[in-house]
């Protein structure tokens, strides 16, 4: 019982990061990929661009101990997440390219699960595939608490450095 207090505890001072108090704004990055349209096609290559640039980004900001940190890494990257995205684009067929940008944007509540973030002004990687006005994907790259689900499907699940780092600890597999 002591231990499950304590994994909590530690879940619960990870988070706090992104709590938005009194307008601060918030310690977190958030990487929003926009589709080109709401069509299925556009749809699913939108989940192709977010396995590539997740699966570029994950092993950069795995040192990362802040949000500049990891504002850092993403702004020295712009240009090949860029091309990481048209690659997918121009593997596909799709006659449309990306653009890619680190901004500050406001975004309505959302909760996922048992994590929420509320609305606010957030930093985020920014892609737009074409006109980038279907839907979009989004999760919070720092700190890292979506990965890339293995089946392609949108769902993701959410992680915890704090709590690998426990379970590496004391010898623990996932």
């Amino acid at each position: 019982m002591k231990k499950i207090v304590i994994v909590t505890l530690l879940l619960m001072i990870s988070l706090s990061g992104c709590v938005d108090t009194k307008n601060r704004k918030q310690d977190c990055v958030r990487i929003h990929i926009r589709a080109n349209s709401n069509s299925e096609i556009d749809q699913s290559v939108k989940l192709d661009v977010r396995d590539a640039v997740v699966n570029y980004l994950t092993p950069l900001l795995s040192d990362c101990r802040s949000s500049d940190d990891a504002k850092e890494v993403i702004r020295n990257n712009l240009c090949a997440l860029k091309k990481t995205s048209d690659d997918v684009l121009l593997d596909k067929g799709f006659p449309y390219r990306a653009t890619v940008r680190l901004s500050s944007e406001k975004f309505p509540y959302r909760k996922y699960d048992d994590v929420s973030f509320p609305a606010g002004v957030y930093d985020a990687l920014i892609v737009e595939l074409g006109e980038g006005t279907g839907n979009n994907w989004w999760c919070v790259c720092f700190p890292p608490l979506c990965f890339v689900p293995d089946d392609g499907s949108e769902n993701f699940r959410y992680k915890s450095k704090i709590v690998e780092i426990i379970k590496k600890f004391r010898g623990e597999d996932e």
